[in-house]
């Protein structure tokens, strides 16, 4: 009898476990293969503005440039800003935003942002004078938290702590 019961639970499990790889296998499908959601839109849209009018706030500036969500990243890059013949381009990658949208809002735009202007006004740069004193000022001048060089992965996690 307890055989039995024992082989009930260990199958009960074992179905448990395939059932959640399947939707977590299906939900990241279908993640990758659609547009990110009206929601992260929103939430994108409402903090570029954010950054937008604390550039105004603080420079008098307000940048019209594309900021696009691209799946075209390889690894872990969370942003980047482009400069080339004379037009910027800000990109977030799509395929961290699923796990770290929290970041994403609270640093990266802004970061990206930070990179744009500076570019607009002509500093640009090579190496890690991207991420001068300067830059790091505009950073937090435009809402950004974590105004450092890299993602850091502890902000991320701790992010997702509740507590």
């Amino acid at each position: 009898m307890f055989k039995k019961r024992l082989e009930l639970i260990f199958i009960s499990i074992i179905i448990l476990a395939i059932s959640i790889l399947a939707k977590n296998y299906y939900d990241s499908y279908t993640y990758k293969h659609n547009d990110i959601s009206q929601n992260y839109k929103q939430l994108i849209a409402d903090k570029e503005q954010e950054v937008l009018d604390l550039m105004q706030q603080h420079y008098g500036i307000r940048l019209d440039i594309p900021l696009i969500v691209t799946d075209e990243f390889k690894g872990r890059l969370y942003g980047l800003t482009s400069y080339k013949n004379g037009r910027i381009k800000i990109y977030l990658n799509k395929k961290v935003m699923q796990e770290s949208m929290d970041y994403i809002l609270e640093s990266v735009i802004a970061h990206e942002y930070a990179h744009a202007l500076m570019f607009q006004q002509g500093y640009l740069h090579s190496g890690k004078k991207g991420h001068s004193p300067r830059w790091q000022q505009t950073c937090v001048n435009l809402g950004g938290i974590n105004c450092g060089q890299y993602v850091n992965s502890n902000d991320v996690v701790m992010g997702k702590m509740p507590f």
